[in-house]
């Protein structure tokens, strides 16, 4: 017989799909109106960048409100409707609890707000360089976002201690604090760096949120998984329109946010050293990009045709769509083997 928190994960997950799947035509007529389309960068810094992606430019962006959205309006609605209305159906729906939820969802609308207000200012040539904020001050204004979780995690949920596979949890006690900032900071621009291909940050993200999600569930944080099952509606919802060739791009309000909550959901489920494996595709990203930083810095020459991992791999002569295809099989199977990683570990 299924369990009804199962068949709770499965109906949150098919209305926020239905839900953002009919609200995105919408999106795009706005986002259209508003004309917030993309711009690519053709001043000369990045040659091969913009030749492969001049057709790209004028594609709405910003469409990661698409997501933190559709999981805001479904949060709020059936909390609503629980305490309203008292009908058994809706309190078996909500899933906004303070212990499993309410922290992810703080720290994505508060990351994605920041993305937002840094696609504004980018859009309108506003801001350093005409390119939005300067890279200290994302630094400072994320790393903020990670110091409240932070602190949540270590004085009001008692969190002082990581999950080490095979080996058991190692207390860090203050030092929980700057680890999980760092974890968090990191993952959130590591997706930041995946979010350069049509569908391809969207459906990496997709592949690790199942994982985690599949760790929540069978852990019973049923709650957190409906959570994880309402990000994952949306997502497929936002890659039905963002695969190639994209209506739209999710913007530093999608990849920033939904970097940064992925991360805290690792955290709660004890899983961020699972995060190198579970987002392989997230690492990867990142190390090709500072690689090619510190190779120009110290040899004076490129390290890889373009930077981050998928430029290069389009560079190469890979068509868009196998390099994103290619790196989500890597992302799902990279996914599975977290899973279980985990789930061997602790046996």
């Amino acid at each position: 017989m299924i369990s009804y928190h199962l068949l709770k994960v499965l109906i949150l997950t098919a209305i926020s799909f239905a839900f953002a799947l009919l609200m995105t035509p919408f999106l795009i007529k706005f986002l259209v109106r508003l004309k917030v389309g993309k711009n690519i960068r053709n001043d000369g810094s990045t040659p091969i960048f913009s030749k492969l992606h001049a057709a790209k430019q004028g594609t709405p962006t910003m469409a990661g409100v698409l997501i933190w959205g559709t999981l805001t309006v479904l949060i709020v609605v059936f909390w609503v409707l629980d305490r309203l209305l008292g009908i058994q159906y809706f309190h078996l729906l909500n899933f906004l609890t303070r212990k499993e939820t309410l922290l992810p969802l703080g720290a994505l609308l508060g990351a994605a707000m920041i993305g937002l207000f840094d696609d504004i200012l980018d859009l309108r040539g506003r801001g350093f360089k005409g390119r939005g904020f300067r890279f200290r001050y994302k630094l400072i204004l994320y790393t903020l976002v990670a110091a409240i979780g932070a602190y949540w995690f270590y004085y009001k949920l008692g969190f002082n201690y990581v999950g080490i596979p095979f080996a058991g949890n190692l207390t860090l006690g203050w030092l929980y604090i700057p680890f999980f900032i760092l974890v968090v900071v990191g993952t959130s621009f590591s997706v930041n760096q995946t979010d350069g291909l049509d569908g391809l940050a969207g459906g990496a993200l997709l592949m690790a949120f199942f994982a985690y999600g599949l760790l929540a569930y069978l852990e019973g944080r049923y709650d957190l998984a409906s959570f994880i099952g309402v990000l994952i509606g949306a997502l497929l919802a936002f890659l039905w329109f963002n695969i190639f060739p994209a209506s739209f791009f999710m913007g530093d309000t999608g990849s920033m946010g939904l970097g940064t909550v992925l991360a805290v959901i690792a955290f709660l489920v004890n899983g961020s050293l699972l995060l190198p494996v579970i987002g392989i595709v997230f690492l990867l990203e990142a190390l090709s990009y500072f690689g090619q930083l510190f190779w120009r810095k110290v040899f004076h020459k490129k390290l890889f045709l373009s930077s981050p991992l998928h430029h290069h791999l389009e560079a190469s002569g890979w068509p868009e769509a196998k390099v994103t295809m290619r790196l989500w099989i890597i992302a799902l199977v990279f996914g599975i083997l977290g899973v279980i990683i985990h789930f061997v570990s602790i046996i």
